[in-house]
């Protein structure tokens, strides 16, 4: 059994013995990849990186990548991210000029999202159940 140290921030808000789902998305070069995801949407820590795979870290979000020489991977391929702090994810990536980001908007299944796509086709939707503001 994994045991988290007393000074892990992730001990009161996690139970070590609850799964996690983590995103495995292709890349086309990790290089790019590493440098895009810190650059423009703030994954600063990086757990391993290989020529062939990649896991990065930002606060309580973690995803891996692994390397495909195929574009269409990547172009079928994405993640949802929901919660609370997407409003200032936008406001963050719109101040970055984050290549790619989508409007802000409320969508036709009842969700607000943008979206950013990765210089190799991979799809991020980010999303939050709207509030009455939103349907205004």
């Amino acid at each position: 059994m994994t045991q988290i140290p007393a000074n892990d921030p992730d001990q009161d808000r996690a139970n070590i013995l609850d799964p996690e789902v983590l995103p495995v998305l292709p890349s086309l070069n990790i290089e790019e990849t590493a440098r895009f995801y810190s650059t423009f949407l703030g994954f600063d820590q990086v757990i391993y990186q290989a020529q062939d795979y990649l896991i990065i870290r930002r606060a309580h979000m973690e995803l891996h990548f692994w390397l495909t020489d195929n574009r269409a991977h990547c172009e079928i391929s994405g993640i949802y991210i929901r919660g609370g702090a997407i409003d200032a994810l936008y406001a963050e990536f719109t101040a970055k000029a984050v290549p790619s980001l989508s409007p802000f908007k409320l969508r036709a299944w009842d969700m607000k999202e943008f979206y950013v796509w990765d210089p190799h086709g991979n799809l991020l939707k980010f999303g939050r159940i709207p509030v009455d503001e939103d349907k205004m």
